[in-house]
């Protein structure tokens, strides 16, 4: 069994108490999606003052905050386009805070060559996040499932939270600072699988034989442009 999804069960059947309570009370997806990103944006603030286990901490609430909108919304009927939609952009906002908490973190030390080489893979860590999001969300606006790779929003999520949280500040922040190089190559390498799994299912000999009868390239539909984003990691931590 994925391991990912070994974990995943783990945590959703230890949350489900609080996602019960959630759901009678008729708390609004979209309200867990706001509180989840303030806790989660208060990490990047934590970091900053140098509060790397406070950081951790609220990076983890943050992450089982992702789990009951998700869940909440399913439950109660409120899935909506807007719902996806507003909760795949502040995922994006509360990474880049995080990161950039972790960014001025790094900035309180000497600037000597281990800084300067964590605060580049702080930079690279955060394009690849970034991306990974990015494509798996245009790939499902055209239609094509691309829930691959190893790094995605939960893996981002544990493994900088477990770090800041077990490791703190010991040693200079090493343990965070593996962390953010690891995530630094694996984030992009899974960007790049994600391009790559999305052109080997965008080439359909139909498109050839659509152009030969003349009715032109197809397009994609509005809608599918509307909803850029909307299952965009929903059943990730």
């Amino acid at each position: 069994m994925n391991p990912r999804k070994v974990i995943e069960r783990i945590v959703v059947g230890t949350v489900q108490p609080i996602t019960d309570v959630l759901i009678r009370a008729h708390v609004h997806p979209n309200l867990l999606t706001t509180v989840g990103f303030l806790v989660t944006v208060s990490s990047g603030a934590a970091f900053y003052t140098n509060h790397i286990r406070t950081a951790g901490v609220l990076i983890l609430i943050g992450g089982i905050f992702d789990v009951f909108d998700g869940k909440v919304a399913r439950a109660t009927g409120l899935v909506s386009q807007f719902g996806s939609f507003y909760d795949s952009t502040l995922d994006r906002f509360s990474e880049i805070a995080v990161y950039v908490g972790i960014l001025t973190l790094y900035n309180h030390y000497e600037p000597v060559t281990g800084d300067l080489v964590a605060i580049y893979a702080v930079i690279l860590a955060m394009a690849g996040s970034l991306m990974v999001s990015y494509t798996r969300a245009r790939a499902e606006a055209l239609g094509i499932d691309c829930a691959v790779g190893l790094m995605q929003r939960g893996e981002r999520v544990a493994l900088i939270g477990v770090a800041s949280l077990f490791f703190g500040g010991s040693n200079d922040a090493i343990a965070l600072s593996v962390v953010i190089i690891i995530l630094a190559v694996l984030t992009n390498v899974t960007a790049i699988q994600r391009v790559i799994w999305v052109y080997q299912r965008s080439r359909p000999t139909g498109n050839i034989e659509t152009e030969d009868r003349g009715e032109g390239p197809v397009q994609s539909s509005p809608r599918a442009e509307l909803i850029v984003g909307t299952q965009e990691e929903k059943s990730e931590l």
